[in-house]
């Protein structure tokens, strides 16, 4: 395993100071920082070949839409779909989210009919099928948690019956970082003749998807998470699936034929990406794969499950650090450690770590009902990636003890 220093020297972000040292970078389940690689595919494009995707018969258009184009092909291929047509350009897995809430649930689902989702989804896979319960007349309900923050085995038996039109499940939880067996979720959901859609935004950064594999129906995830640029995010379905569905957005670019009265649309992908598209953001995309390919899931894995085994010990050492997620029994702990510093308000820990160069995320991470489920209003989370190092663990846990003592509590 490369030692973690070694990818330092590609992020310019992980390289500045603050207190004295340098950052201490945590809040990759947010957005992940970008190597040099990916800023110089992304300006190179804009330097070299700025033009508008399948409009132009002039040089530039053709190798913009080349670079859109294999791009779609190097994500296929990334996440082993069957076909480069399965996967449509987002611009973030909100709104993958959304476009099948629109284009696929508000067309599937009916009254009395219901949606099953976890309790521990992010917003982006909650909210949505909120709307499209209660725009149709169908039940919304919850899998919820063991308590080791895994999902019930017995609510994914119980809770996915007959009526059931979608499942949806986030591959990892942003708050707790567990693993969840999606196949287990999907093969239910499956038995039921209900459409599985999974969330892949944690899951994607940091270990290998083969959504074939899965038997996912749709699968959604964003760039920004996996070091490529923000406003590029992806839509993998099967194609039977997407080609029966509506369009989202309609406009320019996504049209077969035109009329006063009546439009045709497109084929797969084109249905689905009207307007004018996040080619340079495609082409970061494109290079931040190569560089996760070179870097090996292998390696990113191994990086994060070190970093999170070196940094849990030190924190349970404390008496006030409360933690959530960390006591899985089914070894799928992933590089998040999520916790609250007792007494102390999880906004003002994060402002005062930031004070000695550490940061964190601090709120409901967009997950709400997990936070009250967890009888929590907010937390703290840590989360790592292969550029962080036992030295950033250091920094962490050496100024989160001087957290309370900045409150002017004794300890």
């Amino acid at each position: 395993m490369a030692d973690g220093n070694d990818f330092l020297k590609d992020f310019p972000v992980l390289q500045e100071q603050a207190a004295g040292h340098r950052v201490a970078y945590l809040d990759s389940g947010a957005t992940t920082q970008k190597p040099v690689q990916v800023l110089a595919a992304v300006d190179e494009y804009y330097r070299k070949y700025n033009a508008n995707p399948h409009r132009g018969a002039y040089q530039l258009s053709v190798e913009a839409t080349e670079i859109y184009e294999k791009t779609r092909a190097k994500v296929a291929k990334f996440i082993h779909a069957k076909r480069p047509e399965e996967i449509i350009f987002t611009r973030n897995a909100t709104e993958s989210l959304n476009l099948l809430a629109y284009s696929y649930g508000l067309k599937k689902v009916q009254p009395g009919d219901e949606i099953v989702i976890t309790i521990a989804e992010h917003h982006s896979n909650l909210v949505p099928w909120q709307f499209v319960a209660q725009t149709k007349g169908a039940t919304l309900k919850y899998i919820y948690l063991t308590d080791d923050g895994n999902l019930s085995d017995d609510d994914i038996e119980s809770k996915i019956t007959d009526k059931t039109k979608i499942v949806a499940v986030t591959q990892v939880s942003n708050v707790l970082g567990l693993k969840n067996d999606v196949k287990k979720v999907v093969d239910k959901a499956h038995s039921v003749g209900a459409v599985a859609i999974v969330d892949g935004s944690q899951s994607v950064p940091h270990m290998a998807v083969d959504v074939q594999a899965l038997d996912a129906d749709f699968f959604a995830f964003s760039g920004h998470k996996m070091l490529s640029p923000m406003g590029i995010g992806v839509l993998y379905g099967k194609y039977d699936l997407l080609d029966a569905m509506p369009p989202f957005l309609r406009g320019g670019d996504m049209i077969e034929y035109v009329q006063e009265q009546e439009t045709t649309y497109a084929q797969l992908p084109a249905k689905f990406e009207a307007g004018t598209q996040n080619v340079g953001g495609a082409m970061g995309l494109s290079a931040a794969i190569d560089y996760m390919n070179q870097v090996g899931y292998d390696t990113i894995e191994a990086i994060e499950k070190d970093l999170v085994e070196y940094a849990l010990p030190q924190l349970r050492e404390l008496p006030y650090i409360e933690l959530y997620g960390c006591d899985s029994q089914r070894d799928n702990k992933t590089g998040i450690i999520t916790f609250n510093v007792k007494d102390v308000h999880p906004h003002d820990v994060a402002t005062i770590l930031d004070s000695f160069g550490v940061d964190v995320r601090a709120g409901h991470h967009c997950a709400q009902p997990l936070m009250a489920y967890l009888g929590q209003n907010a937390t703290c989370r840590a989360s790592f990636y292969f550029y962080n190092t036992r030295e950033d663990v250091d920094h962490f846990v050496e100024a989160l003890k001087k957290v309370r003592g900045v409150l002017g509590y004794g300890d």
